[in-house]
């Protein structure tokens, strides 16, 4: 191992020299894998910064580690789970050991075996099980380098993993120059140049003669004390040019002075070594048997290449190994276009077409020259293959590739419009509208330029929910009619959703929902979409009531929805369940659509699905969930560029009760939107005021935003924000607002005989009743509520109950409903609703401090120790939990032992003696388990 303090020995210039704090942290986390803990850390910093002599440091470690290793790279980028499978295959073996879901979804992304895409966190808590359970015997240390240019499915489930590690033995260690989307939020080490002193004696180490000081100085200040550069850059300047300093004026940029230097050292090397080290960057895999069966053909022996060796570029072993990915891409850069296309061919001819058909596919399209209808037709298939196996991001670099080699005009526009269709749902927007701008030029019917008239518009509203985009889409989906009903269908339903998102133009959803209407039936019985289309059109022309009975059978067909249709136009559907307020519904289908969205990788429509999944999670009361779905919508965003509605943001805040967290947010929607003509936006915002004011007992405020938000002309939200009308309007005594907003909601509810609908209108009811009949509707609404999993509006249903019996003199009952709001408000994290039921508690003349779930010994829980507290009391074994919090067993296990000794309990069964019935008790048919 290379002494961090000393720095590198004979021969040895990896870098570690003055790498002392990072090493030490390094060590810091092996010795807490050996000690039974697990660490994830990504050490980041710019080429040549020394992140892979780091990581190389983590292998030298004694101990007995288990090591795993991947690295991203470029030219895979595109190819699902590649990365993955690299640090994967090794434990192969153990799939067996796996249940089976998880074992068929890991099968399936690996091409073992054919079946549906496997939605993906199935395939992230597979992963966590194979790594857990390979980490039985001794320690894992999982390594993934150039994780910059990992592939977005194997980032997304790394990421996944890496959160969840916790009591597995397991160190996942990744090495990137810039920050991974997916792996925001995990510890990292920031890896900066070398401190002066450590910088000069590794420029000194590279030189052959003795710098002047300042000279030397230079360097290092111009290098940024980079390790690759201190050591590539002397070797490309003359003994003058470093004596006097003018190797580095009018220089490049810092990773093109080191890919130079590697440049230089190329061209020095002999031909048939060149074509070797092109053959080997060409190939992404590191197969040394496919290197070299390849080279073969293009006459390249090893006799040969290798006689006089690589110069340190690269190293042929159990797998190609090069020094350091600058020399991949200068030894690429360096080949003429003829050689890379030669060098492509023959790694084509040596790949199975039965084996990696992909793989040949994109060898044979970068060896073709110009246009090629054999091996554009194969990447059309390799595109299809790619989305049956969650790819759609490999999917449009297939696609994309196809276009350019076809000839044909018509096919050409055919394969444009997909290849901008699958861009699209990969979240490349900028792709998307080049190429439907290529279908565009190349159309060659009618239809081919509806279709992509259809996706411009698509985009149109995915760029920033753009109020024009719904009209664009009407005039698509009725050109459409005459070619092809079913896409029509689809678009007309796409355009009443963008249209009922914007919630800027009554006139045209009207417009919408009447073509909709008019719609002639696709067949003998309606298909889910036509119940969906008939249903939404009603609501808009006709109101809820003429709706709601189709809506009904919408809502329950939708529960077998296919994935396909669920990723084009199920985020639309997602508000069915709602308008008929079925909350078990919604939180299916809403849940249902994140996983197919996030198994595809369709970044567009996950952005909508995450957005429609936290505000239902957040009706539920399980904020520490709708925060990490909040989380997963900002990296979503920083992948498509396009910022995410902050509407789950407001709410989660809202229901919190944190004004400092929360109005500022709602200030600035309120303006945002409000200018961008996206009433959508500034409904949430005004709803999640009134919610906020109520809590706070700031009800004058709350009224205020209420009607607001009440007024805007939108189907969801406004009429959310109706008993927050109801409330806030009775509290300060304008009974004729509280009525007429109660009439509205009676109009939305009334017609929906759910649980949900019905204990928030007796709970409306209750607060302008008096005597014994607002007594019976306060009980209806409890009653009602406590059958669903909506945690805080059955909170604020004993709330309100409690408020009326302490002004009705009924204290002793009062203080029994006040302290069942306030341990449930305590439980969800409801600050300002507790607070105000704990005022209420202290003027009913009981003395009460703020309730948690709390250890005799004065230890509170932690959030995810509570939930693991409750799933546990609620009869989950350890693998339930672990599947449904997304941890490995091992780690609930370990959760458990903590929350034991916390509680001073010694068994699962005591849980439900210690833990407030009301945090874990739920309707008999639903629970936990809903």
């Amino acid at each position: 191992m290379v002494d961090p303090e000393h720095g590198p020995g004979r021969g040895d210039k990896t870098g570690l020299l003055g790498r002392r704090v990072e090493c030490a942290v390094l060590d810091r986390l092996i010795d807490a894998v050996r000690t039974g803990g697990s660490r994830a850390l990504v050490a980041h910093g710019p080429a040549g910064i020394g992140k892979s002599a780091l990581l190389g440091h983590l292998t030298d470690a004694p101990g007995g580690l288990r090591v795993l290793r991947a690295a991203g790279i470029e030219s895979e980028m595109e190819l699902p789970f590649a990365t993955l499978h690299q640090l994967c295959v090794p434990l192969i073996d153990r799939l067996k050991n796996l249940p089976t879901p998880q074992r068929t979804a890991l099968e399936t992304v690996f091409g073992i075996s054919a079946g549906p895409p496997p939605e993906r966190f199935l395939v992230g808590m597979a992963v966590l099980g194979l790594l857990s359970d390979a980490s039985q015997k001794r320690p894992l240390l999982c390594l993934v380098d150039d994780a910059h240019w990992m592939d977005r499915a194997s980032a997304q489930v790394l990421g996944f993993v890496a959160r969840r590690l916790l009591a597995e033995s397991i160190a996942l260690v990744f090495g990137t120059r810039e920050r991974v989307p997916d792996l925001l939020g995990l510890p990292d080490l920031e890896v900066t140049g070398l401190r002066e002193t450590a910088a000069h004696t590794l420029l000194e180490s590279a030189t052959h003669t003795r710098l002047d000081h300042d000279i030397s100085s230079r360097f290092v200040a111009e290098t940024q004390g980079n390790p690759l550069a201190l050591l590539e850059l002397p070797r490309t300047l003359s003994v003058t040019q470093l004596a006097g300093g003018f190797g580095l004026l009018n220089t490049d940029t810092l990773p093109g002075l080191i890919e130079q230097s590697f440049l230089r050292r190329i061209d020095a090397l002999p031909e048939q070594t060149r074509l070797l080290l092109l053959i080997a960057a060409a190939e992404p895999v590191g197969d040394p048997t496919l290197v070299w069966r390849a080279a073969d053909r293009l006459g390249v022996t090893p006799e040969e290449a290798l006689a006089d060796g690589t110069d340190g570029l690269v190293s042929f072993d159990e797998s190609v190994t090069f020094r350091h990915p600058l020399v991949r891409s200068a030894v690429y850069r360096a080949a003429s276009e003829s050689e890379r296309r030669s060098a492509h061919l023959a790694l084509a001819e040596e790949t199975d077409p039965r084996v990696d058909p992909d793989r040949r596919a994109w060898h044979l399209a970068s060896a073709t020259a110009g246009p090629d209808e054999t091996v554009a037709a194969e990447l059309e298939q390799s595109a299809g293959r790619a989305q049956a196996r969650g790819g759609l991001a490999a999917a449009a670099a297939f696609l994309q590739r196809s276009v350019v080699l076809t000839v044909d005009a018509s096919l050409r526009a055919d394969r444009a419009v997909a290849a901008a269709d699958a861009s699209l749902q990969a979240g490349d927007l900028d792709a998307a509208r080049r190429f439907v701008d290529v279908a565009d030029q190349n159309a060659q019917s009618e239809f081919q330029l509806v279709r992509a008239h259809r996706v411009r518009s698509q985009i149109t509203f995915a760029a920033g929910l753009d109020g024009k985009a719904p009209l664009l889409l009407l005039t698509a989906a009725q050109r459409l009619e005459r070619f092809d009903t079913s896409l029509a269908r689809e678009t007309y339903l796409f355009a009443w959703g963008t249209s009922a998102l914007v919630a800027a133009d009554t006139d045209g959803l009207m417009a919408i929902s009447q073509a909709m209407k008019t719609l002639p039936p696709s067949g003998a019985a309606p298909r889910t979409i036509d119940l969906v289309i008939e249903g939404y059109a009603l609501l808009v022309t006709e109101g809820r009531a003429a709706a709601v009975p189709v809506l009904r059978r919408a809502a329950a067909a939708l529960e077998n929805l296919p994935a396909r249709d669920l990723l084009t136009w199920g985020w639309v559907a997602n508000g069915v369940s709602a308008a008929v307020w079925d909350d078990r519904a919604m939180r299916a289908l809403c849940g249902r659509a994140v996983e197919v969205a996030r198994a595809a990788g369709a970044l567009t429509e996950l952005s909508f699905c995450l957005s429609s999944l936290g505000m239902a999670t957040t009706w539920a009361g399980d904020f520490s969930v709708a925060a990490e779905i909040v989380d997963e919508a900002d990296t979503v965003a920083a992948a498509t560029g396009v910022p995410p509605a902050p509407h789950v943001k407001l709410r989660l805040g809202a229901l919190r009760g944190r004004t400092a967290d929360v109005e500022p947010l709602i200030s600035a929607t309120i303006e945002e939107a409000g200018g961008g003509g996206r009433l959508m936006g500034v409904t949430v915002a005004q709803w999640s005021a009134a919610v906020l004011y109520n809590g706070l007992a700031r009800y004058e405020q709350a009224l205020a935003a209420a009607q607001t938000s009440a007024r805007i002309p939108e189907l969801w939200v406004s009429v959310w924000a109706l008993p927050e009308l109801v409330e806030a309007a009775v509290h300060v005594g304008d009974v004729k607002a509280a009525g007429a907003a109660l009439e509205q909601l009676t109009d939305a509810a009334g017609p929906c005989d759910t649980d949900w609908a019905q204990g928030v209108l007796a709970r409306s009811q209750a607060l302008l009743s008096e005597g014994p009949p607002a007594d019976r509707l306060y009980r209806r609404a409890i009653e009602r509520l406590s059958r669903t999993r909506l945690r805080p509006e059955l909170a604020r249903a004993h709330l309100l109950y409690g408020e009326w019996l302490r002004r009705e003199r009924r204290r002793v009952e009062a203080r029994g409903h006040l302290r069942t709001s306030h341990k449930m408000f305590a439980a969800m994290g409801m600050e300002a609703f507790a607070e105000r039921a704990r005022r209420e508690l202290l003027a009913s003349g009981e003395s009460i401090r703020k309730h948690r779930l709390e250890a005799s010994s004065g230890a509170e829980l932690t959030p995810q120790e509570q939930q693991i507290a409750l799933l546990v009391a609620d009869g989950f074994s350890n693998p339930e939990v672990g599947s449904r919090l997304f941890l490995s067993p091992r780690t609930v296990e370990w959760h458990l032992r903590k929350i034991f000794t916390k509680l001073s309990i010694t068994s699962r069964r005591q849980l439900r003696e210690v833990l407030p019935r009301s945090a874990y008790e739920l309707a008999p048919e639903q629970g936990l388990r809903a």
